[in-house]
């Protein structure tokens, strides 16, 4: 895979300063790139490296920026630009074709054309698998599920029953979509287990990372809206709603019944209560505890940022000594207020 720079700045409606003609076989980073290879810059930060990175050519935003280069596409988003660029540089991963000879596939599971089935995968009845899918090795699609046109599903995936996959989506190793929710009646010491009666219900253009997990409605469908970006090793309850175009990083855990709006952020290692409702446009910093309802658009943060251990520790000792201090503060101000109160009668 080869394009020249001008076929390259075609795709991004961007411009070519230098060789149009030179051929750019693979993408690259400014610190470690070489001569036929692409990079960009995106943040400021890393301007400096503009004038040592031996690139063939950079994606930037200004003329002034590309005058220090031999070769660049001066584009106005240039971080989305090198998104876009990825696809053509990315391989094929499949080496066969068609429904490989160890697959086990139901007799009323119905696959569209041009469906790529991997080895070992196990397809259960009534199955419908759209034009241009591609199941991966070892992948279990159990009974009813349904998977939009052109969607992916990488090794190891497991779909359970009736679940719903729209158009464009990517779900890589061990995702398991479908799964039983967490729901347990307690009686005389024990749990009585309550059985799971929804599904999930996922839109078009949905990427799931490694080792995510999506829990099936306790009676009605856990649902992932259009656009929804769900990173590695997140933990989605029963009965959750994401609204579209959402993002959300790795290790965060969403309990159940909550909804969240369209076009939140949510970073790595957030806690969420359930039966919340989180509003459109939300943006959550890592490692917080939401513990609430929110009802306005805009960054919510929790938890405290990281400082050397000894202050720390007397940070924490004095956190632990708020309530007396402010039982101490009250009292002072009854006794200020008493204080003034005799000045003001003299």
């Amino acid at each position: 895979m080869s394009y020249t720079l001008r076929e390259l700045a075609s795709k991004v409606q961007g411009s070519v300063k230098g060789n149009g003609d030179l051929v750019i076989e693979k993408l690259g980073t400014l610190e470690n790139g070489s001569g036929n290879e692409l990079g960009f810059l995106a943040n400021p930060k890393y301007q400096v490296q503009l004038s040592t990175t031996s690139l063939g050519a950079v994606l930037v935003k200004t003329d002034e920026l590309a005058s220090s280069l031999d070769n660049a596409i001066i584009v106005a988003n240039p971080y989305l630009a090198f998104a876009q660029l990825s696809h053509l540089f990315t391989p094929t991963t499949e080496s066969w074709a068609g429904v490989h000879q160890s697959a086990v596939v139901s007799d009323s599971a119905t696959l569209g054309r041009n469906v790529v089935i991997g080895p070992n995968v196990v397809i259960d009845d009534d199955v419908e698998i759209a034009d241009d899918c591609v199941i991966g090795a070892g992948c279990v699609i159990s009974r009813g599920v349904i998977i939009g046109r052109g969607s992916r599903l990488y090794p190891n995936v497991t779909l359970y029953h009736d679940v719903v996959i729209g158009e464009e989506c990517i779900f890589h190793s061990t995702s398991v979509i479908g799964a039983d929710g967490f729901g347990f009646a307690p009686h005389q010491g024990r749990w009585e287990k309550i059985n799971q009666l929804g599904a999930v219900e996922i839109g078009d253009r949905v990427e799931i990372g490694a080792s995510t997990t999506i829990d099936r409605g306790a009676i009605e469908n856990t649902r992932i809206g259009h656009g929804v970006k769900i990173d590695n090793q997140v933990q989605i309850a029963h009965n959750v709603v994401i609204g579209d175009n959402s993002a959300i990083a790795a290790s965060t855990a969403i309990a159940g019944s909550t909804k969240i709006g369209s076009s939140c952020t949510i970073s790595g290692g957030v806690c969420m209560a359930g039966h919340l409702t989180i509003a459109d446009h939300v943006h959550i910093t890592g490692m917080s505890m939401i513990s609430n309802s929110i009802d306005e658009a805009g960054s919510y943060s929790s938890g405290m940022g990281m400082e050397p251990t000894a202050k720390w520790r007397r940070t924490v000792a004095r956190v632990r000594r708020i309530d007396d201090m402010a039982k101490q503060f009250s009292q002072l101000k009854q006794q200020v207020s008493k204080i003034l109160e005799k000045v003001d009668n003299k």
